[in-house]
């Protein structure tokens, strides 16, 4: 049977090819195995699914990874060279003082795997992908929902040779590459401690606990650990300590679910080396990307038109002069001036929280926050992008059959040591556009997007 289909001109944007896969079995057989895949991993529950995983062409995919990877180059330049020092990079970004924690004591070390795993937030605006934020943190949203979506694509679509008609790496067993690269490199024991909590709000332990089992079972020792289990870490025979890990989770998320980070700290002095490094934390910053699109003194011909073509424009808002297609503007009064451009963004606002869209927002109540936001010099603005629609099927509670709706969505390219590991997305299942949470209300929905 042939699973592709041609949906002909004016169905979407051209970036996205015009082309899908056809579902491969009834609604009420995905349904059932989407939600057995991410059974008890605190993933919420969803009205509203995908019929088929969302096909792209091999051009525009390899576009979106080649891209992430020049700019998080980018960005963790203008975040290293924020500073000499740490305390110099804290001071520069105003950083809270509940982020001055959990550093690894060699600085070489503490930069060099401070990019270990991203996620970048891209639509797809008139005129391509544009970057709207970059998430630099070991707990990732979109890693086991990407592998478990992964999981039922591959067992519905694959042909009797178990070949499927799509290509997407799966982000575990890059993951896996990742680790064994990082053990190569110290010169360790390949063994991998998943560090994170069931007592955060919205996650169970087989969150974790389906990693571990992954890389348990493909060569790795792996084991997930609380943080009051992190002494078995370190604290026992050399040939059964955890010299690597994952970092999965938060700093804020902890401290909200009054977990201790002390047990982190005490792994970390004892030679336990858990990526991505608290350095992150300047690459996440929505800062570094007002760093980049303002320019820097290094950054090359080269460097420039990539960051203009990708990023949309992107000032840390204060008040002083700044450029704006061509000319020198004053950057307050324009902002007050012209909100339905604009989008506000606090520097380290996570799952669409702190952010402010102008033409979503009346001017009294935008005057209100660009006001308090300039005070704190932590704050960017942003140029909105109108984001692009592409044509998808999807199946929802009380409907038998799979149905066509226009969505718009937000891309999640995975990056985990340098390395492509697969494109989750989510989106509006009624077909709205705006800050996208799967957890942030009953329309959203997520699915992962192939190559073919």
């Amino acid at each position: 049977m042939d699973t592709h289909e041609d949906l002909g001109p004016g169905n979407g944007h051209p970036w996205f090819g015009g082309h899908r896969l056809r579902p491969a079995a009834s609604a009420d057989t995905i349904r059932q195995m989407l939600r057995h895949e991410l059974r008890d991993t605190g993933w919420p529950y969803q009205k509203v699914l995908p019929a088929a995983p969302l096909a792209i062409p091999r051009a525009s995919y390899a576009e979106i990874f080649r891209v992430s990877l020049a700019l998080v180059d980018l960005l963790r330049r203008a975040a290293l060279e924020s500073g000499h020092t740490t305390a110099d990079r804290l001071a520069a970004y105003g950083m809270p003082a509940a982020e001055d924690r959990l550093w690894v004591s060699d600085p070489f070390i503490e930069e060099r795997y401070a990019d270990s795993v991203v996620r970048p937030d891209l639509v797809i605006g008139p005129d391509g992908p544009q970057f709207l934020e970059f998430n630099v943190s070991g707990a990732l949203g979109g890693v086991v929902e990407t592998q478990s979506r992964l999981a039922v694509w591959r067992g519905l679509h694959a042909d009797e040779e178990g070949r499927a008609p799509f290509r997407s790496p799966s982000p575990f067993a890059v993951r896996a590459d990742m680790f064994r690269s990082l053990s190569a490199e110290l010169a360790v024991a390949p063994r991998v401690a998943v560090v994170g909590s069931a007592r955060v709000t919205g996650v169970e332990r087989r969150y974790f606990e389906m990693e571990a089992d992954y890389y348990n079972s493909h060569g790795l020792t792996a084991r997930f650990f609380e943080p009051e289990e992190l002494p078995e870490a370190w604290d026992c025979a050399p040939h059964l300590r955890y010299p690597i890990g994952l970092r999965n989770f938060t700093i804020p998320d902890w401290l909200d679910a009054g977990l201790d980070t002390t047990p982190v700290q005490g792994a970390l002095d004892h030679g336990c080396l858990l990526v991505g490094t608290q350095t992150s934390t300047f690459l996440h910053s929505k800062l570094t990307m007002g760093l980049l699109s303002e320019g820097r003194p290094w950054m090359t011909q080269g460097d420039r038109r990539l960051v203009e073509r990708y990023l949309p424009w992107t000032r840390i808002l204060s008040e002083r002069r700044t450029d704006r297609e061509g000319q020198q503007v004053d950057l307050l009064p324009f902002v007050l001036k012209h909100r339905e451009l604009l989008v506000l963004k606090a520097a380290l606002g996570e799952s669409g929280q702190q952010v402010t869209i102008g033409r979503e927002t009346d001017q009294a109540a935008w005057e209100s926050a660009v006001g308090e936001a300039v005070q704190g010099r932590t704050s960017v603005v942003q140029e909105f992008v109108r984001p692009e629609t592409c044509r998808v099927a999807l199946i929802a509670d009380g409907v038998d059959e799979p149905y066509d709706v226009d969505v718009a969505p937000v891309l999640g390219p995975l990056l985990f040591g340098g390395r492509p590991a697969g494109l989750f997305c989510r989106f509006f299942g009624d077909g709205s556009a705006g800050i996208v949470s799967v957890r942030g209300g009953t329309s959203s929905s997520d699915n992962v997007m192939v190559a073919i």
